[in-house]
């Protein structure tokens, strides 16, 4: 289980498959441990680079709250401490925030980068404010969540779709995991940092060819969202699924199509 020091922190990575070399951006609340099926897609072709972002997973919680700034110098620290000069990127919802960061703080160490079902800030448009979730009653926390994963979401409409309908189990499943003090307060720090996010006056920087992916009934995410992003970087690729913030996993062409562009 590597861990590295980098920024005061003990990161916790994993290193998978062979191929080009991918540094991942996991999505909000989500650990390594989480996501092993997309990472096994995306070692398929890839050496796939994953992190637990800081105040998550295997990785330390600081004491002081952290900044998007800070995720993404943990990623370019993480780099050194592999010997990547740089490497094509994949960034997926709030992990689609951090690479925007890393991407237009150093543009030099993207090579390709695929941004999904993720928000540039500012006046560009922010993602769902998350953090405002676990005030409201629990009931009215399900309901929200259920709308804003994706926008057809009803009891008809899932009693319709079972695949849609496991995934929205599993999302339940993995919020009920009960969660330590120190944990809570990791994700609560995440979701802060989340909060402040905004690249929109930045995102010229970028310029590595880039695809910008969203799904069309994504409530957290907004498509609006990804067309503004894709309207600041030039040449950006920007493609609607049929999904909603999951659609990576809804419609059959998205990973496929991430997959190649990445490849390239």
């Amino acid at each position: 289980m590597p861990s590295a020091h980098i920024n005061g922190i003990d990161v916790y990575y994993e290193v998978h498959g062979a191929g080009p070399r991918l540094l991942v951006f996991n999505g909000s609340g989500a650990s390594i441990a989480a996501v092993g099926p997309m990472v096994d897609r995306l070692a398929t072709q890839f050496e796939v680079l994953i992190h637990d972002q800081r105040c998550l997973g295997r990785t330390s919680v600081p004491a002081e709250q952290p900044t998007m700034a800070h995720y993404a110098a943990d990623a370019a620290g993480l780099l050194d401490h592999v010997g990547w000069p740089s490497a094509r990127v994949f960034g997926i919802s709030f992990g689609g925030m951090v690479a925007q960061e890393f991407a237009v703080t150093w543009p030099e160490r993207v090579e390709r980068m695929a941004l999904l079902c993720t928000s540039p800030g500012g006046e560009g448009g922010s993602s769902y404010p998350l953090h405002t979730i676990p005030s409201l009653p629990p009931a009215e926390q399900d309901a929200v969540r259920l709308r804003i994963s994706d926008s057809r979401y009803t009891p008809e409409f899932l009693a319709a779709h079972p695949f849609d309908q496991r995934m929205v189990e599993l999302a339940a499943a993995g919020r009920a995991v009960p969660r330590t003090a120190e944990q809570l307060r990791g994700e609560a720090m995440q979701l802060e940092a989340r909060r402040q996010h905004d690249v929109w006056d930045r995102l010229h920087r970028i310029a590595a060819p880039t695809l910008v992916a969203c799904g069309r009934y994504d409530g957290i995410a907004p498509p609006a969202n990804s067309e503004a992003i894709a309207s600041r970087i030039g040449g950006a690729d920007l493609r609607g699924y049929e999904g909603g913030h999951m659609f990576i996993w809804q419609d059959r062409a998205a990973w496929p199509d991430v997959m190649e562009f990445l490849a390239r």
